[in-house]
């Protein structure tokens, strides 16, 4: 009797041991929304976005229409070329009312609009994985829903963004409510069960 206690007792714990381990190392730690927020604080330009540019101090208003940002980053009009990569419109229009300020114009005011924002990526395991256009406030659910939603084989907590201005694209393991900017790239990866 004692000796089929001590079995009992014996296998349970067995188990109970069992299963607290784990084959598989865990996951990277999840990096809050939070954390990834201060990225995306305040838009910056970059190679792709499309802008609209207006220039008051003339006798006529100069409209720019549709100008894209090119691959140096750059943008190129009558007025001079100017940097435009990793600024926000306000720095670039400072830099616009500079430049123009007592040689083209006397008192230029320049006002930028964006257009047509620079698409960010989802790849894996979503309906149609792809590129689409970056719309403000874009967080990573809203992401894989524009990409049709989760695939029935997608795991919901294998999820990995890849920032743009990370220059080593270093996947970082990221939950449905981070936030995505402009040029991420968002991989689902598969579930096994």
């Amino acid at each position: 009797m004692i000796v089929q206690r001590l079995v009992v007792v014996l296998t349970a714990t067995f188990f109970a041991l069992s299963g607290c381990t784990t084959l598989t190392p865990p996951p990277p730690p999840k990096t809050t929304s939070a954390q990834l927020s201060a990225s995306t604080a305040e838009y910056r330009l970059g190679v792709g976005d499309v802008i609209s540019i207006r220039i008051y101090g003339a006798e006529e208003e100069i409209r720019l229409d549709r100008v894209r940002v090119n691959d140096p980053g750059v943008i190129t009009f009558q007025f001079g070329a100017f940097s435009a990569l990793g600024k926000t419109t306000r720095e670039l229009e400072a830099a616009m009312v500079k430049a123009m300020k007592g040689g083209y114009l006397l008192n230029p005011k320049v006002w930028i609009n964006i257009e047509e924002y620079r698409p960010f990526f989802v790849q894996g395991q979503v309906r149609r994985a792809g590129a689409f256009p970056y719309q403000p406030g874009l967080n990573v659910n809203k992401a894989v829903a524009i990409a049709g939603g989760f695939s029935d084989r997608a795991s919901r907590q294998k999820i990995f963004l890849v920032r743009e201005q990370d220059k080593t694209s270093t996947p970082v393991h990221v939950d449905v409510n981070a936030p995505v900017g402009p040029g991420d790239t968002i991989t689902v990866e598969e579930s096994f069960f």
